[in-house]
């Protein structure tokens, strides 16, 4: 193993080390590292154009593709150290040379429970047919909840089970269910070609990585129509431009009949953003939409689509329903955001407050927070008005001080060579 191994080898563990989701390799720069501090920079030399390549090199396992890296423009990929974890990759180029981004996976598949999703998530993974669709920014999580929910299938269904990845990111073991990965490029030509064939294999159950293109998605909706459950992510924020995405990507002429096959096989759209958490760096705000007669006809009648999420936020109670502005409100309540950052992050700053007002009134964040949302605080010793009740009376949460705010200038020095044993192909 040479230097530059090894020094990548520690680049990798000290990613791991610092939980960061994102390793930054460029020309002539310093690696850098992504955490919820942001992009930190690590105490390593500039990378130089040689050295690059050879990174690069290390991280392809396809022969042909290692030949002719020089010459390539963008390339996605994935490797996996054994004892140390997974990683996505993209290899670009810039205009000072080779660039690559690599995304840190876990060796282990996320359940619903260790992600702290809302429970529900596991009665829609269970759904027999349909297709569900988890959205989302780029870096939103939405990976890590699909695995979870195809976890939860895998954990109490017999099923066979088939994804369809670029590139595979979970790798996940056969428990109860025929778990079959593949990914784009190195088992099949791409997404279109390889759903097609699905429907040959015998699947209950069906991932695609992405909806990309119109070819795509009308083949998921037939799988859909045909009895199968089809798992996919579309970037896109929340359901209902989730909804415009996916009638978009049909010609004009078909988004008519678009509309009342999207009404009758979507069965749900899960959207999320991470947002800054109290006690740990990031937490999942979900909007969740499970279609109902209501929804459908919403998404039949395209003057009716903006009613969509006052169905979202009455159908809580029934059905596990919720808006961003509802799950804000509970992440609030139960202490693991404050209520200026569930106000920064807010869809509707009013619809937020109407729900904390319904919630639980032990509300931590500091008395700045309370005027925020129109309360107005009193000393604790304060009588109530004559005609009040003073049992009745709502009293305000004590001030709970913020923790100081601050930003360290980089990470420290590389921690020591770690002992792993030598990737695939090392010399």
């Amino acid at each position: 193993m040479n230097e530059l191994e090894k020094k990548f080898l520690s680049l990798l563990q000290a990613a791991i080390q610092h939980k960061s989701s994102d390793i930054h390799l460029m020309t002539l720069q310093p690696p850098a590292i992504r955490s919820h501090q942001g992009l930190l920079p690590v105490n390593m030399p500039a990378l130089t154009p040689e050295e690059m390549l050879q990174l690069c090199q290390m991280m392809v396992t396809e022969p042909d593709i290692k030949a002719k890296l020089s010459e390539i423009q963008d390339y996605d990929g994935s490797f996996e150290i054994k004892g140390l974890g997974r990683f996505r990759f993209n290899i670009y180029r810039t205009v000072h040379g080779m660039g690559a981004v690599l995304r840190v996976i876990g060796q282990k598949v996320p359940t619903i429970q260790e992600l702290q999703l809302p429970a529900v998530l596991s009665k829609i993974a269970e759904a027999n047919r349909g297709l569900v669709l988890v959205t989302g920014a780029t870096g939103s999580g939405k990976s890590s909840t699909l695995a979870a929910m195809i976890d939860h299938l895998n954990s109490t269904q017999n099923l066979h089970i088939l994804t369809i990845e670029d590139p595979v990111e979970y790798l996940h073991p056969q428990k109860k269910c025929r778990v079959s990965q593949r990914e784009i490029g190195r088992d099949t030509k791409n997404f279109a070609v390889s759903l097609k064939s699905a429907l040959r294999q015998d699947p209950d159950v069906i991932l695609v990585g992405e909806m990309r293109d119109y070819e795509t998605l009308d083949i998921a909706m037939k799988a859909a129509e045909t009895g199968h459950l089809v798992f996919s992510t579309v970037h896109t924020s929340d359901a209902m431009k989730t909804i415009g995405r996916l009638i978009s990507l049909f010609p004009p002429q078909e988004q008519n009949s678009a509309r009342i096959r999207l009404a009758d096989n979507l069965h749900a759209i899960v959207s999320q953003r991470l947002v800054p958490g109290k006690h740990k760096a990031r937490v999942v705000a979900q909007e969740i939409l499970i279609n109902n007669t209501g929804i459908q006809d919403c998404i039949a009648n395209e003057k009716k689509t903006g009613e969509i999420p006052g169905f979202i936020e009455k159908g809580k109670e029934v059905s596990g329903m919720q808006t961003f502005d509802q799950h804000l409100a509970e992440l609030v309540q139960t202490d693991q955001i404050s209520v200026d950052t569930a106000l920064e992050f807010a869809s509707n700053p009013s619809d937020f407050q109407r729900n904390l007002s319904f919630g639980s009134t032990a509300i931590e964040g500091g008395d700045s927070g309370i005027q925020t949302l129109g309360l107005e605080t009193e000393p604790a010793n304060a009588a109530p008005p004559p005609e009040q009740n003073p049992e009745a009376a709502p009293q305000p949460p004590k001030a709970v001080p913020s923790p100081p705010a601050g930003k360290p200038p980089g990470l420290a020095a590389l921690p020591g060579i770690p002992k792993i044993p030598k990737p695939p192909g090392a010399a």
